[in-house]
């Protein structure tokens, strides 16, 4: 049972795929007659860890004579609390899930708590768990970093992840090669911060891992989750343009289109350098979908604020914008900031970037109809008609009569259907 983010998904498939390996069968969710329950808890906000205690607490009720495992942010950061939730029999934060089986089956045996979260602090090793199960057979995760040293004023999850550490290239080539032996076509490179990809390492980054990546035949496509504007270079970009496999979508986290409240977000850098990164990438790549997250409500953003962000927003022109209203961390900086801003205030807020978010999204549509595009079909939705995504990342839907599922067809963008366009294969 997992909560949170792509990162806590993907570590999620790699436990369920350990216990697998030993013999164990996967159950449905929250079936009632699984043996052992774990649960991978999110601690982003205080809203998270409530939502991770009840899930613990509800699952115990219905289950209870099961073995119920805690892991994750919320069991790192605060592993005591976790310990004392009735039920709780196995606490492990964000590493040592390799152990978890071990785990359960040493608690089978002695039936007495287990708690193994350790510090952090002065971790430099990357432990890694794979998966060839991540989610559909078109499309894999493959996690490459883990860990911050950001340290964004709203943000916990440094504490929870350790600093940056990077994943061995060879053994992320390694399993690359072998996601692509078994089928999928695109790979999505992931991490807590994963444009830092490398800064441990020596002298390596992200972009000579998706050179590498790039060479492997059978992936046709690499695609990054999320990146700080940091990363973005001439040269990170001519190099990614020469491997014809990068795809032209970035997902850069701006969090604010305001200069005051960037500088109280602690995120180190201007709305101009954001601006300039951008331009950047449509000078290389014309048509990339950029996308981004925003934090409305950040203490102390005045209406004034509010509007040079949005109007900042607009400026960019991103082709979604993923709206979050800032909800208070307990142990952050932010948590303590004075003027924090009124609960309906964040919702008119939110409500006035969605209005602008839904326009952006349909002139990014506009200015993609006509075009011959790529798509990598995903599913069928239903008897000859099929979804995918372009590599600017623009949900399609195709007829055919063909099953084209887990092909990339040269298409026509034709018309909006919603947030989905009608695409006609050429």
């Amino acid at each position: 049972m997992t909560l949170g983010c792509k990162v806590n998904q993907y570590e999620s498939e790699a436990v369920s795929e350990l216990f697998i390996s030993r013999g164990y069968k996967h159950t449905s969710h929250e079936s009632e007659d699984a043996d052992i329950y774990v649960i991978n808890t999110c601690t982003v906000t205080n809203i998270s860890d409530r939502k991770s205690r009840q899930t613990i607490r509800r699952v115990k009720k219905n289950n209870p004579d099961s073995i119920v495992a805690v892991m994750g942010c919320y069991s790192q950061v605060s592993p005591e609390d976790v310990s004392k939730i009735e039920g709780v029999d196995i606490v492990l934060g964000t590493t040592e899930r390799n152990r978890i089986v071990d785990l359960c089956e040493e608690f089978e045996k002695g039936k007495k708590q287990l708690n193994i979260v350790r510090s952090l602090k002065g971790d430099h090793c990357f432990q890694h768990i794979s998966t060839k199960s991540t989610y559909d057979k078109t499309r894999a995760y493959m996690k490459v970093q883990d860990g911050c040293n950001r340290f964004c004023s709203y943000c916990i999850i440094p504490y929870a992840r350790g600093s940056i550490r990077s994943r061995d290239m060879n053994d992320a080539i390694k399993e690359a090669r072998e996601l692509a032996e078994a089928g999928y076509r695109e790979i999505i490179l992931t991490g807590i911060h994963v444009g830092s990809y490398g800064y441990d390492l020596g002298d390596i980054r992200l972009i000579d891992l998706i050179e590498k990546i790039a060479q492997i035949d059978g992936i046709d496509r690499i695609r990054l989750s999320s990146v700080e504007q940091g990363i973005i270079s001439e040269d990170f970009m001519q190099r990614a343009l020469k491997t014809n496999k990068l795809c032209d979508h970035f997902h850069l986290s701006l969090q604010s289109g305001c200069n005051k409240t960037l500088k109280n977000m602690n995120r180190k850098y201007t709305t101009d350098e954001f601006y300039k990164k951008t331009e950047l990438i449509r000078k290389y790549m014309p048509n990339a979908g950029i996308t981004t997250d925003v934090i409305v409500g950040f203490p102390g953003e005045t209406e004034e604020d509010f509007k040079e962000s949005c109007g900042f927003i607009e400026k960019v022109g991103f082709s979604r914008i993923h709206i979050f209203k800032y909800s208070i961390r307990e142990g952050t900086v932010a948590a303590k900031m004075p003027n924090q801003v009124d609960g309906n205030i964040k919702i008119d807020r939110s409500n006035t970037l969605f209005d602008i978010n839904k326009k952006l999204m349909g002139e990014f549509a506009k200015n993609n109809l006509g075009l011959k595009k790529s798509v990598l079909i995903e599913e069928e939705i239903e008897p000859d008609r099929f979804l995918g995504y372009t590599t600017n990342y623009i949900r399609c839907s195709i007829n055919s009569d063909e099953n084209i599922h887990n092909r990339i067809v040269d298409v026509n963008l034709l018309e909006t259907e919603g947030e989905t366009l009608a695409a006609k294969i050429l």
